[in-house]
């Protein structure tokens, strides 16, 4: 089934391609959704008109995600959480933890948008990714420390993960024999 897209749609095409695609996956989600129209002589010339209208709307939509990626750039989490021994946490940081205190501060990202791998299960700085659009991704830094702790200066953890005590203090680790 061949299709011309009128939105982007991550992992098929941008706006305007014409794409080849299973019947189920067009005719069950792309054509109802509104993303694409069946690629006939009537719909090409159909879409060649409402081009610049869906162009200037996906513009739009690009000047607010990259608005909102510079306001969480600017926001930073701090998520104060219970830990026992060996500051393991109790439970963990999710997605949703994270959307809901970013929703505290008056950004509303869906849970689903923020991209963790995996839950946060250790003390440190993150830098989470959030997903705007396709082609976009803003960053909001999370600092998940101990509940009733003391205020320490933040150490970024490179490339996601947690730093450890000694790194942060600037001394090196001791060697176990």
């Amino acid at each position: 089934m061949e299709l011309i897209l009128r939105a982007d749609v991550e992992n098929l095409g941008r706006l305007g391609d014409k794409v080849a695609v299973k019947p189920g996956y067009g005719r069950n989600y792309l054509i109802p959704q509104g993303l694409a129209m069946l690629a006939s002589d009537a719909n090409l010339r159909r879409f060649e008109n409402e081009r610049k209208k869906l162009q200037a709307k996906r513009d739009a939509l690009a000047s607010a995600a990259q608005s909102l990626a510079d306001r969480l750039a600017a926001a930073e989490i701090v998520i104060e959480v219970r830990v026992g021994e060996g500051d393991k946490l109790y439970g963990s940081v999710t997605s949703g933890i994270i959307a809901d205190r970013l929703a505290e501060k008056g950004i509303e990202i869906d849970r689903k948008k923020i991209v963790l791998d995996e839950p946060i299960r250790s003390l440190g700085v993150y830098e989470v990714p959030v997903k705007l659009l396709p082609e976009l991704r803003g960053l909001v830094r999370v600092t998940v420390k101990r509940q009733g702790g003391a205020e320490e200066e933040p150490v970024l953890a490179p490339a996601g993960a947690p730093v450890t005590e000694a790194e942060a203090s600037g001394q090196p680790e001791e060697e176990t024999a």
